[in-house]
């Protein structure tokens, strides 16, 4: 298999033939993202790894790319719509096309409403809702060109369910699938759209979160949880359907999650 160069930065790489998709995930240098670029790749993906850890995003691919892989960094912050739009556009220049796009980037900054945390609800919403929306900005008048094209939303169990200290990160999640669902109405039938929903996977989110009560509760919470490749496993499977089929929502969680 041909294996394409790492890049750290928005340079353009050789353009090279390939059979499986083009596939652009964000937030892949860690958690979910890294296991489902690890996995597509595996699988004959051409997969493009974004997020703001360049060195992250390199060690990855370069590990990638020496198992006979075909995968590149490119620096993004999903905040950014101008930056999004100029990776989209650079992407698809480079290959040709973009197949999927996985809105995988989040973060998950728990707290109960009386703490006021206020700049970690808007970092949740800037980048679990913006950042979404910027990727479906910067995507779908691409994937309208080709009449073809898959958007692949990673939300949350939080999207279907509130508990205390996760008012606003559910808040964000529940925009998600209704943006993603929104999406799937809206768009021209040739465009696939899914979201998946997954319960506790072992991540880093809930490393960050500063909030003394909500860091306790999550000790309990997370006692059952998935790998993250469990939820790779899931987003592989909706790509992997024949384009007559779209698998529109998945909810995944650990046996023992109740």
């Amino acid at each position: 298999m041909t294996t394409h160069h790492t890049t750290t930065d928005n340079t353009t790489p050789p353009q090279r033939e390939r059979t499986g998709k083009v596939v652009l995930v964000t937030g892949a240098s860690s958690g979910i993202g890294e296991a489902t670029a690890r996995r597509l790749a595996a699988q004959g993906h051409h997969v493009v790894l974004t997020g703001r850890r360049t060195d992250r995003l390199h060690t990855i691919t370069t590990d990638l790319t020496d198992h006979g892989h075909t995968a590149e960094a490119r620096t993004l912050d999903v905040t950014d719509r101008d930056a999004f739009t100029e990776l989209v556009s650079n992407v698809t220049a480079t290959h040709g096309h973009l197949d999927v796009l996985v809105g995988n980037a989040g973060v998950m900054l728990l707290s109960r409403l009386e703490s006021l945390l206020v700049d970690q609800w808007d970092r949740m919403l800037d980048v679990n809702v913006r950042g979404l929306y910027n990727g479906i900005a910067a995507v779908l008048p691409h994937f309208n060109d080709r009449r073809s094209g898959h958007v692949i939303t990673i939300a949350s169990i939080g999207a279907h369910q509130v508990s205390p200290t996760s008012a606003i990160y559910s808040a964000t999640k529940y925009a998600a699938l209704a943006l993603t669902e929104g999406l799937r109405q809206e768009a021209d039938p040739s465009i696939r759209v899914t979201t998946v929903s997954p319960g506790v996977v072992e991540s880093e989110l809930a490393d960050h979160i500063t909030d003394t009560h909500a860091a306790e509760l999550m000790v309990g919470y997370r006692a059952a949880h998935i790998p993250s490749d469990a939820v790779a496993r899931a987003v592989a499977y909706a790509i992997d359907q024949p384009a007559d089929v779209d698998v529109n929502e998945i909810i995944i969680r650990p046996t023992a999650q109740r």
